[in-house]
């Protein structure tokens, strides 16, 4: 058996590990890679294997850095089963064409805004109809039931506890060459006990092999109490300057759960009723699929619209979700206090960079960070603390306060992921640590190795190969 790391590996974005065993060729995630424009573009465009080589690609979760790349897999040439939880089909449906379409957006703005005259002109990674064609190539399966992907490859979803359809892929190999059964389990994105909405992370009784997340493999979230009493105190100080408070979400789970906790802090009246816009149109359709899907609710969110007597824990009277550019256009000249909330999560595209470029000239407003930013990204520069910044070709002053608001992730940090493989009745033999920048994973590395006593633990590097 052969495990090679494509994509994720001491860095956090791409996710994308090859299994080669029995002469079948397993692919786990197929994720877009972010970062530099040239450097992603290549990365994302070319392939370390023949796409028509892959058996059968098993997708952890639909967030774009796992599962963005699909429809360039397909137009390449994969015909094999994509094979992923329901939510995660449906979640995948919305949001890989809005990727094609962005991807469509991309190439005629480099074109026609961009481009020098001795440089060619580039074609979309993708379009919206690649994306379209890939969804034929979907097929769900439940959490818990297990399922021959391959000849004496057997499958089984547990609860990742990341975001609503996340997955911790559990494989039972039977390894002709080596002439023994092999527990391969990809945690996916861990994510955190005893948050809303979604279920907690499940405990995987055992693995051979491991292939674990490291995001926040050095640092301690703040608990929930601390997370909302800060989100409060952002909110309150930004509506006494009278201005905007704007936060970049992903579309898929960070949008939700900032509605959930907005609708909660108003319900216990620890901040004003201020007007909440979403203005993301795919975040809109998400959560229709959120909606769609309470039986992956965990017991609190269940308890909440039961005592609430409300059955949709993602809409309250100063939420509005805004669908046409006309309406979104609007809020360019609207008087603060209010909170907008739009997608990307990096503000890297989207609606996002409409409103930063209208407001981040001005103090009174405030820019929330909620997750983790690629390197090279606006959100980053934005961290990081840039006082100029580019958006559309064009330069801004960064005046609004810039803050982080660290927790509100949907990763486990270093204490859970080192309790989550602690958990475990029989520890791996072999664990690899992806999904991770340098630091952080090394960090995870030693603890395991030093209050697990976990022998093999190693940081792969892009395209290295394991050989079991």
């Amino acid at each position: 058996m052969r495990i090679s790391f494509h994509g994720a590996a001491q860095t956090v974005t791409g996710s994308q590990h090859l299994i080669e065993v029995n002469d079948q060729q397993i692919l786990l995630d197929c994720g877009l890679y972010q970062g530099k424009r040239a450097e992603a573009r290549q990365r994302n465009q070319e392939f370390p294997f023949d796409p028509r080589s892959i058996d059968v690609l098993i997708l952890s979760h639909a967030h774009i850095d796992h599962a963005g790349n699909i429809p360039n897999l397909v137009k390449q040439g994969f015909q094999g089963e994509i094979v992923c939880t329901y939510p995660t089909r449906d979640l995948c449906a919305d949001m890989l064409r809005d990727s094609g379409h962005i991807q469509e957006k991309d190439a005629e703005f480099f074109n026609t805004k961009v481009r020098k005259r001795n440089q060619d002109r580039i074609e979309p990674l993708y379009t919206e109809e690649d994306a379209v064609a890939s969804l034929n190539l979907f097929f769900p399966m439940p959490y818990h039931r297990p399922r021959e992907v391959l000849p004496g490859v057997s499958l089984r979803f547990l609860e990742a506890g990341h975001m609503l359809g996340s997955a911790i892929v559990s494989l039972q190999i039977d390894d002709r060459e080596s002439k023994r059964e092999v527990q391969l389990v990809f945690s996916g994105d861990i994510g955190r006990s005893n948050l809303p909405i979604i279920r907690d992370p499940e405990t995987v009784q055992h693995a051979d092999v491991l292939i674990l997340e490291s995001t926040y493999g050095n640092r301690l979230h703040p608990s929930e109490e601390q997370l909302e009493d800060k989100l409060a105190q952002i909110i309150q100080r930004t509506a006494q300057r009278r201005g905007v408070l704007i936060i970049p979400a992903f579309a898929v789970g960070r949008t939700q759960q900032l509605v959930y906790a907005l609708q909660r802090l108003v319900a216990a009246n620890r901040i004003a009723p201020l007007p909440v816009f979403v203005d993301s149109p795919l975040a809109t359709d998400v959560t229709t699929v959120f909606r769609n899907h309470p039986e992956v609710f965990d017991a609190e969110t269940r308890a909440y619209m039961r005592d609430f007597r409300d059955d949709d824990p993602f809409g309250f009277s100063q939420l509005r979700y805004t669908r046409n550019v006309e309406e979104s256009k609007e809020l360019n000249d609207r008087e603060g206090p209010f909170i907008v909330i739009s997608a990307s999560g990096m503000a890297e595209a989207g609606r996002i960079l409409h409103h930063l470029r209208n407001r981040l000239d001005d103090p009174a407003n405030t820019i929330l960070i909620t997750g983790w930013q690629a390197p090279h990204t606006l959100g980053r520069r934005l961290l990081d603390g840039a006082d100029r910044v580019r958006i559309f070709g064009q330069e801004h002053r960064v005046r609004a306060e810039v803050v982080k608001l660290n927790g509100l992730s949907g990763h486990a940090d270093s204490n859970e992921l080192v309790n989550w493989v602690s958990a475990m009745h029989k520890k791996p033999q072999h664990t690899y640590l992806v999904h991770g920048e340098m630091d952080p994973a090394q960090h995870l590395a030693e603890r395991l190795r030093n209050e697990l006593e976990l022998m093999s633990v190693n940081v792969p590097a892009l395209h290295d190969t394991a050989r079991l």
